[in-house]
């Protein structure tokens, strides 16, 4: 039997408070970026920082909980799975993705 798990568990800053919206069936919508930074030392012993930026999805009542409590620059923890949105784009170059945690 196989199996498969789809499970990100981020901990990062805000880079903005979070933008909430309300679909037309009126569940309501959080998105916002975190940055994860992590810090190494190179071969000349100096320290390197590198950063991830990832776009989180949330709804319902953690968008709620969200739109209360997170503000640009909070560390947050976040736990939830991938998913790869793809789009036609209007200025016809194609196709565009995007991967987001939901």
């Amino acid at each position: 039997m196989a199996y498969s798990l789809n499970k990100v568990m981020l901990i990062g800053n805000l880079g903005a408070d979070p933008e909430i919206r309300n679909t037309p069936g009126g569940a309501i919508v959080a998105n916002f970026r975190i940055a994860c930074t992590e810090s190494r030392k190179d071969q000349s012993g100096q320290r390197v920082d590198k950063t991830e930026w990832v776009t989180i999805v949330a709804w319902r009542q953690q968008a709620e909980f969200a739109q209360r409590f997170f503000k640009k620059g909070s560390q947050v923890f976040v736990e939830g799975k991938l998913q790869t949105r793809q789009w036609e784009d209007k200025n016809g170059g194609g196709k565009r993705y995007a991967t987001e945690v939901l």
